[in-house]
C-alpha cells in the first residue's frame, strides 16, 4: 500500500526539476500512506513527473521501489495497492512471452509491482487489468507514445483524485496531495456540498472542490497532453451493473448446500490469497458475522509463525452499550487467535475529534471513522497488514434496509400515501427517547433477530420514509442525513449520484425497484466505496496500515450476485449464506445477536464534552459570513438536539465535519 501523485504538464513552462519537485511535494504530503520509502520519476521529453511513497509489504528490498520502469524501458508505473494473484500472473507472462517467441524475463525481484507493470506492458491496460485480482490505484506512463493511464480497482478500495488546472493534469491518492501543488486553490462545489449533506460522504466521481474528480471504481482514463483542453471521460474495464445483471439473470442452479460449498471455496481462495505478505499480518475482529468468518478462514489456512493475530476495540464507562469487545474475545478464544483488545474512554476519543477531518482529507461524516482510527493505531503497533470483513453487508444483504426495508416497501406501496403520512406523524409525535423506553419493555417478548439498538432512531428514520410515493424516494429517505439539503445549502442544485442515474441500474425485470437486490446494488455502487472503503482506507493509511477485504474479491462478488434471494434473506434475517458458513466454524451463540457496527455516542458528546467545540463551528454569525449553510436550519437542528427530545447528530455531524475540514483547509467562503 502506498501513496501516489503526479503532474502532466504539456505547456513546457516548468523545468524538469520543477516538475520533479512538485510531484515529490505532492507525494510527501501523503507520507503517512508510505513511510518506508520515497521515489520520484521525471520524463525529460514528456512533461511528466511521478511521486511515490512506499509502504513495503511484498519484497521489502529496493527491487520493489517505485516509480518502476518496465524491462523494455517503455513504461513507468506508480501504483498503490496489492495484486493478490501476482504469482499466477507471472506464470502467465512467462508463458505468453515464450509462446510469442520473446526472450524470457529476468525478474529483478518478488514484488507485485513488477508483476503488474510487466502485465500492463505485455497486454496493455484494457486487457491487463481484467487479469488482476486485487485492489489498486495506478498511473502508467508510456514513454514512447507520451500517454498516461490512470486506473482504479473494481470495487473502489483505493482512491484516486485528479484535476486539470492551467493546462496541467494533477493526480494523487488523497485530496491534500492535489492541493499541495503550486497555484492549486479551487473553491467548494456547492452542488457537491448538498449531496454530501444527504449522504454524509462524497461519492465518485464527485469531489468537494470544484473541478476535481475521483476516478470511479472499475474505470481507467487514458490521455495525452493534447487531451487536457477537453478531458475525455473514464472508461470501465469492469462493470458492477453487468456483474449484477449476469448473476441475477443466471442464478446458481444447484442446491443450497452446493451453493454454500461453492461460496466457501471462493472465500477460502480469497482469504488465502490475501494472507500473502512479507510483514506481520492480522485481522480486525468485531465478533460479528463478516469478520468472524474471515478470521475463521485465516485460522483454517494457518499462518507461519503462530496463531492469527486479531484486534478489536471496546468502550468503557457510560459508553459500554456500544461495546462489542466481549463477543469478539469469545470468538477469538474459540478460534484460538492471539487477540488484542483496546478499551478506551470518551476522553481518549474526544482528543481525536478535531483531527478527523485532517485524516479524511475531504469532508466525511461517518462517525465510525473515529473508532476505526483508534483500532487502526492499535493494530499498526503489532502488524502491517490486516484483513477485514468489509463488503459482507453489501454483497450478502446485511443492512436492515435489505431485509426489513425491502419487505416494508412491498407492503407500503399498496397503501395510500395519505394514510402512510398519518402513520409517520403518529410515530413522530413521540421522541426517539420515548420510543426507546416503550420498546425496551417489549424486548423480552421479541426474538433476538428482531431486537434493535436505538430503535427509536430507526422508527423516526422510517417515519421520514413512509409518506413517499416511489421506491427511489423511499431508499433516499432511508439513507439521507438531511432529507432536503437544498434548504441548507443556498443556491445549490444537488449533484447526481447513482440513485438519480437510472441508466446505471440493473434491468428492472431482474432487479425491481425497492427490492432487496436493488437496494444491495445501490449500496454497493455508492455507499461501499464512498463511505465504508473511504473510512477504512483513510483510517488505516493514516498510520501506515494496509487493510484488505476478502469479500471484495471480484470473483466472490460475482458469485454473490448469482445467489438466489432466499440465500441472502431468510427468516427475517440477512446474510443467510454467510451465517450458514460461519456456523461450521463458530457456535451460533457466540455471534448471533443484533447488528451493532462501529457505534459512537456522538449524540451525548454533542450535549456534553463536544458542545463548546461544535457550537463555535456552527455559530450562526460564522455560518452567515462563510456563506455555505443557511444558519436557520442548522440552528434549529442544534436546538432540537440540545433539548434532548431528538437526536440530530446525523444532521449536525456532516455540518461539523465540513466546518472542521474547511478550517483546516484554509478555504474562505
Amino acid at each position: 500500500m502506498c501513496g501516489i501523485a503526479g503532474i502532466l504538464d504539456p505547456t513546457g513552462t516548468r523545468s524538469l526539476s520543477e516538475l520533479a519537485d512538485i510531484a515529490g511535494r505532492m507525494a510527501d504530503v501523503q507520507a503517512h500512506r508510505g513511510p518506508d520509502g520515497r521515489g520520484v520519476y521525471a520524463d525529460p521529453d514528456g512533461g511528466l513527473a511521478l511521486g511515490h511513497r512506499r509502504l513495503a509489504v511484498l519484497d521489502l528490498t529496493d527491487s520493489g521501489a517505485q516509480p518502476m520502469t518496465s524491462s523494455c524501458g517503455r513504461f513507468v508505473l506508480c501504483y498503490n495497492g496489492e495484486i493478490y494473484n501476482h504469482a499466477e500472473l507471472r506464470a502467465q507472462i512467462d508463458a505468453a512471452r515464450a509462446y510469442s517467441g520473446r526472450s524470457a524475463l529476468v525478474w529483478r525481484g518478488r514484488s507485485d509491482t513488477e508483476t503488474l507493470l510487466e502485465a500492463l506492458a505485455l497486454w496493455g491496460p484494457e486487457e491487463g487489468l481484467p487479469r488482476t485480482v486485487g485492489m489498486f490505484a495506478l498511473a502508467l506512463w508510456d514513454r514512447r507514445d507520451k500517454t498516461l493511464t490512470l486506473a482504479r480497482d473494481r470495487m473502489g478500495e483505493k482512491p484516486l483524485y485528479y484535476a486539470v488546472r492551467r493546462g496541467r493534469l494533477l493526480f494523487a491518492s488523497e485530496l491534500p496531495g492535489l492541493t499541495a501543488a503550486l497555484d492549486f486553490s479551487p473553491g467548494v462545489d456547492k452542488n457537491v456540498l448538498a449531496l454530501y449533506l444527504r449522504l454524509s460522504c462524497v461519492p465518485a466521481p464527485h469531489c468537494i472542490l470544484s473541478g476535481v474528480s475521483k476516478l470511479p471504481p472499475g474505470c481507467l482514463l487514458t490521455l495525452r497532453g493534447q487531451d487536457l483542453a477537453s478531458l475525455p471521460g473514464p472508461k470501465p474495464f469492469w462493470s458492477l451493473k453487468t456483474v449484477a445483471e449476469t448473476g441475477l439473470a443466471v442464478p446458481f442452479a444447484g442446491s443450497d448446500a452446493e451453493a454454500l460449498d461453492a461460496l466457501l471455496g471462493r472465500l477460502r481462495q480469497s482469504v488465502r490469497g490475501q494472507m500473502l505478505a512479507d510483514v506481520p499480518l492480522g485481522a480486525l475482529l468485531s465478533g460479528g458475522i463478516d469478520s468472524s468468518l474471515v478470521t475463521a478462514l485465516m485460522a483454517e489456512a494457518g499462518q507461519n509463525g503462530g496463531p492469527v493475530r486479531t484486534f478489536t476495540i471496546g468502550y468503557a464507562g457510560a459508553d459500554a452499550e456500544y461495546d462489542e469487545s466481549a463477543q469478539a474475545e469469545a470468538v477469538a478464544r474459540h478460534l484460538g487467535t492471539e487477540h488484542t483488545s483496546l478499551t478506551f474512554r470518551a476522553e481518549d476519543a474526544l482528543a481525536l475529534v478535531p483531527k478527523l477531518a485532517q485524516v479524511a482529507g475531504e469532508p466525511f461524516a461517518d462517525a465510525s471513522l473515529l473508532p476505526m482510527l483508534l483500532v487502526a493505531r492499535l493494530t499498526r503497533e503489532r502488524v502491517t497488514v490486516c484483513l477485514t470483513g468489509d463488503g459482507g453487508d453489501e454483497l450478502f444483504a446485511g443492512y436492515n434496509r435489505h431485509v426489513h426495508g425491502a419487505a416494508l416497501w412491498a407492503q407500503l406501496s399498496g397503501i395510500a400515501p395519505g394514510l402512510r403520512g398519518m402513520a409517520a406523524r403518529l410515530i413522530q409525535s413521540l421522541s426517539p427517547r420515548a420510543w426507546d423506553r416503550i420498546l425496551r419493555v417489549l424486548d423480552p417478548l421479541l426474538p433476538a433477530s428482531a431486537r434493535q439498538r436505538l430503535p427509536g432512531e430507526k422508527l423516526h428514520k422510517l417515519a421520514q420514509a413512509l409518506p413517499v410515493r416511489v421506491a427511489p424516494a423511499f431508499y433516499a429517505a432511508l439513507v439521507s442525513a438531511w432529507p432536503d439539503p437544498g434548504l441548507v445549502v443556498p443556491g445549490a442544485a444537488e449533484a447526481v449520484w447513482p440513485l438519480r442515474s437510472r441508466g446505471t441500474w440493473p434491468a428492472p425485470s431482474l432487479c425491481p425497484e425497492g427490492g432487496t437486490a436493488w437496494m444491495q446494488y445501490l449500496d454497493t455502487a455508492w455507499y461501499l466505496p464512498g463511505d465504508i472503503l473511504t473510512k477504512v482506507d483513510r483510517a488505516a493509511m493514516s498510520v501506515g496500515l494496509e487493510a484488505r477485504a476478502p469479500y471484495l474479491d471480484h470473483r466472490v462478488a460475482a458469485f454473490a450476485w448469482s445467489l438466489p434471494t432466499h440465500m441472502r434473506v431468510r427468516g427475517g434475517q440477512g446474510k443467510w449464506a454467510l451465517r450458514q458458513l460461519l456456523e461450521r466454524y463458530v457456535p451460533r451463540g457466540l455471534w448471533d445477536r443484533p447488528k451493532m457496527g462501529f457505534g459512537v455516542p456522538i449524540d451525548t458528546w454533542l450535549r456534553g464534552p463536544l458542545k463548546e467545540w461544535a457550537g463555535a463551528l456552527i455559530d450562526p454569525e460564522r455560518l452567515a459570513c462563510e456563506g455555505y449553510f443557511e444558519p436557520g436550519p442548522v440552528a434549529q437542528a442544534w436546538a432540537e438536539h440540545q433539548s434532548g427530545r431528538f437526536n440530530r447528530q446525523y444532521r449536525l455531524w456532516p455540518i461539523l465535519m465540513f466546518q472542521s475540514w474547511l478550517e483546516g483547509a484554509g478555504i474562505s467562503g
